[in-house]
C-alpha cells in the first residue's frame, strides 16, 4: 500500500491551479472555524464530502476511516460529559461536542481533499507564487516527502526484526514497548543519515546560493479557477457574515 495521499485522477479539482486549491483549503477551514452550530457546520461537511467524491479520493478516506470515527466519538463523549460539570451529561455539552466533532472531521476531510488533489511540487509552487520564501516552502513540503519514507523504513525494519524472531504482539504493555526499541533506533539512525545526505545534496545544488529560485512547474489559471475561486470565496464570506451577525454561534 502506498503511503502517498495523492490520487492521480483526472478530475476537475486536480486540474485547478495550485494557488486556487490552496486558497480553497484556507477558505473551507476558515468557514468551519467561525461557526459553532451543527446546523451550519453540517452543510460545510457535506460540501467537502461531495468534493471528495468528485476528486475520486474515497480510497484515501477509507484509509483514515478509523481516525474519523475516533475523533468524532471521543470529541462528542468528552465534551458531553466534561463541558461544565464532571461526569454529568448536559444538552449544552452535547451540542458543543457535536459541533466540535463535525468541525474536526471537516478539518481532517478538507486536508485529505487538498493532499489527494495536489502534488508536493504543486504545494511548493503555490507557496512560491504567494510570495513565501523558498526556504520556508521547502521546509513545509519536506514533511510530506519524509514522513512516508520514515513509515516505509519502519515497516521494512519491523518485517526484518520479525524474521529474526521478534514478537511484537505478545506480552504486556511494558514488554511490547521494550520490543519497539530495536525498531525505533534504526529508524532514527536512518533518519540522521538521510538528513546528512540531503544536506550535502542541497549544498551541491546551491540551495544557499542566494540566487532567484526557478521551478520546472508552469501552471496557468483558467476559467475553472475563476469559478472555483468565486465559489470558495462565496462560502467563506457567507460564513464570516454569519459570524459577524452572531448567527451559528452556540450559547455558552
Amino acid at each position: 500500500m502506498t503511503l502517498s495521499l495523492y490520487v492521480p485522477t483526472p478530475s476537475p479539482l486536480h486540474r485547478l491551479h495550485p494557488v486556487t486549491k490552496l486558497a480553497g483549503l484556507v477558505a473551507l477551514v476558515l468557514a468551519a472555524f467561525v461557526v459553532d452550530a451543527p446546523a451550519y457546520l453540517l452543510p460545510l461537511g457535506v460540501i467537502v464530502a461531495v468534493l471528495l467524491v468528485v476528486a475520486g479520493a474515497l480510497p484515501v478516506v477509507r484509509r483514515f476511516r478509523t481516525l474519523f470515527v475516533l475523533v468524532f466519538v471521543f470529541t462528542l463523549v468528552v465534551w458531553t460529559f466534561f463541558f461544565k460539570t464532571v461526569f454529568v451529561p448536559t444538552r449544552a455539552g452535547f451540542e458543543f461536542g457535536l459541533s466540535t466533532a463535525i468541525r474536526l472531521d471537516t478539518f481532517l476531510a478538507t486536508g485529505l481533499l487538498f493532499l489527494a488533489t495536489t502534488r508536493v511540487e504543486e504545494i511548493a509552487y503555490a507557496l512560491g507564487r504567494l510570495g513565501v520564501p523558498y526556504k520556508i516552502g521547502f521546509v513545509l513540503t519536506l514533511a510530506f516527502r519524509l514522513v512516508p519514507l520514515f513509515f516505509d523504513a519502519a515497516g521494512t525494519i519491523v518485517q526484518a526484526q520479525r524474521c529474526r524472531g521478534l514478537r511484537m504482539d505478545e506480552g504486556g504493555v511494558i514488554v511490547r514497548l521494550r520490543r519497539f526499541v530495536p525498531v525505533i533506533v534504526p529508524v532514527f539512525v536512518g533518519a540522521l543519515r538521510r538528513a546528512d545526505r540531503m544536506a550535502m545534496a542541497l549544498e551541491l545544488r546551491g540551495f544557499n546560493s542566494g540566487r532567484t529560485r526557478t521551478t520546472y512547474l508552469r501552471a496557468r489559471p483558467a476559467g475553472r479557477d475563476v469559478v472555483a475561486g468565486l465559489a470558495a470565496l462565496g462560502v467563506m464570506v457567507s460564513y464570516l457574515a454569519l459570524w459577524v451577525h452572531g448567527l451559528g454561534v452556540l450559547a455558552r
